[in-house]
């Protein structure tokens, strides 16, 4: 973070959002993209902040995506099933993990992240 300034608790709560809007796929097609996008394009250039968790959420969403769809194949042999469902795991984990952590004002990195955004 950039000289350990003192983060607002607007931008608390936008870098908080960014990762729980992750949760809206759940609810809508899509919306586990939709969400993160829509709240890192909204307040990226008022907060550095809120823009690396942005990019974080984004990046960790699609690759969680690309995985998924690279995996559906693998479900007609059995062993795509348990792969699914780990990742699904996963990614409800890290999404909770970093969600209390960014307004904290602490980065969560998440694991097998492809970084798509820089």
């Amino acid at each position: 973070m950039e000289e350990n300034r003192i983060l607002s608790e607007t931008e608390r709560n936008w870098s908080m959002l960014c990762h729980l809007s992750a949760f809206a796929g759940f609810f809508f097609p899509f919306g586990g993209i939709i969400g993160p996008l829509i709240c890192w394009l909204t307040r990226r250039d008022e907060s550095s902040w809120v823009n690396i968790n942005g990019k974080a959420s984004l990046n960790f969403q699609l690759s969680m995506l690309l995985y998924m769809f690279l995996t559906i194949p693998l479900c007609f042999i059995i062993i795509g099933i348990p792969i699914i469902v780990a990742l699904g795991t996963i990614k409800v984990i890290c999404v909770i993990i970093a969600s209390v952590k960014a307004p904290k004002g602490e980065l969560f990195k998440y694991p097998l992240v492809i970084p798509f955004i820089q």
